[in-house]
């Protein structure tokens, strides 16, 4: 009947089932954003939003995204605040419950199947942060060129010792190594099968002259062929040689710009107050699989409200 007003205290509450699984796309939903050039008949990618929320897997990412879109009460501008401790997604082909309570408080809560996934601070928990630093590298500086930030550096003054081997092979044979006596040199290490028979039906002037299937030599038990050493390592081994580090003379530390106040600071202490009224639910379909349902898509202020429509609905299937 109204626009939903999330600094109201505001629960959001849907359920999804991945039918066929997810291999990369979204099961997530955009709370648009209320206004009088809202029109539900022209969506698009662009359409203001104030809250994104829900499931997202493609590659490495495997998370219940949750983003505010908050306005800066200082300049206007708009700017996506991602939650960082986001939870995994479900990936069974179960029906699942996901919630987002944002509490007046400036808290928040992100369930899965009515378990607290990630909670905490608006203020703490989101990059970009809700406030900006109010202080910032000032952007006229750059590092001097003659700027010395390497603490530690080779010792100009060290020497490869003159028996250093940087050619000596990490392994040599066992020079103590022994063939086994049971060991045959000279015997074959596959001979034809004694038993095998040529099939009644072989027929060797159309199919070649038959040749028995080939077995392991009985005779190798040890081994049979070349004999050769086994490895071992070489104590003569020292590898590439690098001159040791030492304290760099010229070392002046980490550069570090000067702080200057942040022209675009703002303490904001209400932010759900700027992050838009809601007016409409849009689910954004981005998906390389088939057989994504959404289901018991609800708003609410009450969480008790929510909690018993979940246990009504989902928690039933």
């Amino acid at each position: 009947e109204k626009p939903a007003d999330p600094s109201e205290g505001f629960v959001f509450q849907y359920e999804v089932q991945l039918k066929e699984g997810l291999e990369c796309g979204g099961a997530y939903v955009k709370l648009l954003t209320h206004s009088d050039s809202l029109k539900l008949t022209e969506l698009d990618g662009d359409t203001p939003y104030s809250i994104m929320f829900g499931p997202d897997k493609c590659g490495n990412t495997n998370k219940v995204h949750l983003i505010l879109r908050h306005k800066s009460p200082k300049t206007g501008k708009i700017e996506e605040k991602h939650l960082l401790k986001t939870p995994p997604l479900k990936m069974d082909k179960l029906p699942h419950l996901y919630t987002v309570v944002l509490k007046k408080d400036n808290t928040y809560q992100v369930l899965v199947d009515g378990e607290v996934g990630a909670d905490g601070s608006l203020f703490e928990d989101f990059q970009p942060p809700i406030n900006p630093p109010a202080e910032i590298d000032d952007p006229s500086e750059s590092k001097p060129e003659d700027w010395v930030d390497a603490a530690r550096i080779d010792d100009p003054d060290a020497v490869k010792p003159d028996d250093w081997d940087e050619d000596a092979p990490e392994e040599i044979e066992d020079p103590e190594a022994t063939m086994p006596e049971d060991w045959q040199e000279d015997a074959p290490e596959l001979v034809d099968d004694p038993e095998a028979e040529m099939p009644v039906d072989w027929d060797e002037e159309e199919d070649g002259e038959w040749e028995a299937p080939k077995i392991d030599n009985p005779a190798c038990k040890t081994g049979c062929g070349k004999w050769t050493p086994p490895m071992i390592p070489n104590p003569e081994y020292k590898g590439k040689w690098y001159p040791p580090m030492i304290d760099n003379p010229e070392y002046k530390g980490p550069w570090k710009a000067t702080q200057i106040p942040n022209p675009e600071y703002y303490d904001d202490k209400a932010p759900l107050e700027n992050i838009g009224l809601v007016g409409a639910v849009a689910v954004e379909i981005w998906t390389m699989s088939h057989g994504l349902t959404f289901d018991n898509i609800m708003i609410t202020t009450d969480e008790e409200v929510a909690d018993d429509y979940g246990d009504r609905t989902w928690r039933k299937k």
